[in-house]
């Protein structure tokens, strides 16, 4: 099997990105497990968090399905939704930098902020999200397209988040699944600094879009006393902004949900499998 991919990152967060509109991603014996696992192994393939499928779709402009770098399919990627709409734009998929596109958990808009050279800075909506559930104190469960559980911490900087990612990935009720874990530390008014263990991944990564808008709810939802429904937010691999419409009594959810952050091609490559 021979096919053109693209590498780009997410505040990075890195994808491996393949134009699957003519089906020909087609893995020996339909193991696309085995493969993805493959190709995202940062010794032995190419190397990424997740490998991400750019596919015709009648509903959209494009649709994107979206793999764990241990090859099985995961849900809805933040971070992976706006490098693969700066792929779309730089590749000229796209006719507009407003597009449109599906994925696990539906139907998004993104759109292409700024364009200097290689680096593009792109808004993704979010679907909306049900109000985040407290399960202990200063721990949310918030479903944003992908589940996540959100830890408010003192000291992230020396937090040991592998180790404590793991240990609270399998937690009840998330035995099976799993669960995607955010550490989260105030750092001032509508600042937020957050460190994830993705599930899937198996480790801690530079940065989780769909963790950083997780935390940013959960943050206003746990400090009565804040107005500001705008976030920075910073992660070991750079800095993202959330903003979103809170749950009213009429709104049951949360709605008008935006990450926006750069993403940046890093390089193309042939690999043949």
């Amino acid at each position: 099997m021979h096919f053109i991919f693209h590498k780009y990152h997410g505040t990075g967060n890195d994808f491996i990105l393949i134009d699957n509109r003519n089906g020909n991603f087609q893995p020996p014996d339909n193991n696309y497990q085995a493969l993805i696992a493959h190709l995202c192994h940062r010794q032995l393939g190419i190397g990424a968090d997740g490998l991400i499928l750019l596919s015709k779709s009648q509903r959209a402009d494009f649709r994107m399905t979206y793999f764990n770098s241990d090859g099985r399919e995961g849900s809805l990627c933040g971070n992976g939704s706006r490098c693969l709409a700066a792929f779309a734009c730089q590749s000229g998929l796209v006719a507009d930098k407003h597009m449109t596109f599906e994925a696990a958990d539906g139907r998004h808009t993104a759109t292409i902020l700024s364009q200097t050279g290689s680096l593009f800075e792109v808004k993704v909506e979010l679907l909306p999200v049900s109000p985040p559930e407290k399960t202990a104190k200063n721990r949310y469960f918030v479903n944003t397209g992908s589940p996540h559980l959100v830890v408010f911490v003192d000291d992230l900087d020396n937090l040991d988040v592998v180790s404590e990612g793991r240990r609270l990935r399998h937690t009840p009720p998330w035995y099976h699944e799993g669960i995607n874990v955010d550490f989260v530390s105030t750092k001032a008014h509508n600042k937020l600094s957050v460190r994830t263990y993705e599930r899937g991944v198996e480790n801690e990564t530079l940065s989780c879009g769909t963790g950083v808008t997780a935390a940013a709810i959960a943050a206003w939802v746990n400090d009565p006393g804040e107005t500001s429904m705008q976030y920075h937010i910073t992660t070991q691999g750079g800095s993202l902004e959330v903003s979103f419409s809170p749950a009213k009594k009429n709104q049951p959810n949360f709605t008008d949900i935006y990450l926006t952050g750069p993403a940046q091609f890093v390089y193309k490559g042939e690999m043949v499998y």
